[in-house]
């Protein structure tokens, strides 16, 4: 697939490169859990893990699916190393920018809470910061740039995270 490219000789699309969402939660989830095997750390009580994380998975799987569903229906593609084509802005992502992003969040603290490892909870503060200070913003830059107005409008009324 050749990707167009924008003004600054960039790709025209909000994540090129190694540093895209998912891959920040899954080296999260795979980094916690390869130390989590080394050294356990706990932070629930042992009965609770499955009973807590399972339902949390679940609501954000659910979040997810939803989210994809808009970006589907709006004709835009979900992953972020494709030029993005509207801004949505109905289900999820009337309270949420982000609602794909808080789905992988929620799911890595589902996942935290199932295998009960403070490790997997410790690396999702890693993903959290990356997020926020380095990929979303980059993201948010590339909408300002391609949308305008269009975007800060739907910027100044909807959060980042929820």
């Amino acid at each position: 697939m050749s990707l167009g490219r924008s003004d600054t000789g960039r790709p025209d699309v909000a994540n090129f490169g190694m540093l895209r969402p998912p891959f920040v939660y899954l080296l999260a989830i795979v980094a916690a859990v390869a130390l989590d095997f080394m050294q356990p750390l706990r932070f629930l009580p042992n009965e609770l893990g499955a009973f807590v994380g399972i339902p949390i998975v679940v609501a954000a799987l659910v979040l997810f699916v939803l989210s994809v569903r808009r970006f589907k229906a709006a004709g835009t593609p979900v992953p972020g190393n494709r030029p993005t084509t509207a801004i949505v802005r109905c289900g999820p992502y009337q309270w949420s920018r982000n609602p794909i992003y808080l789905a992988f969040s929620v799911l890595q603290l589902g996942i935290a809470c199932w295998l009960n490892s403070l490790w997997v909870l410790g690396t999702l503060v890693a993903a959290l910061g990356l997020m926020t200070w380095v990929v979303i913003p980059r993201e948010e830059r590339y909408l300002e740039s391609k949308f305008g107005a269009e975007y800060y409008e739907y910027k100044a009324n909807v959060r980042r995270w929820l």
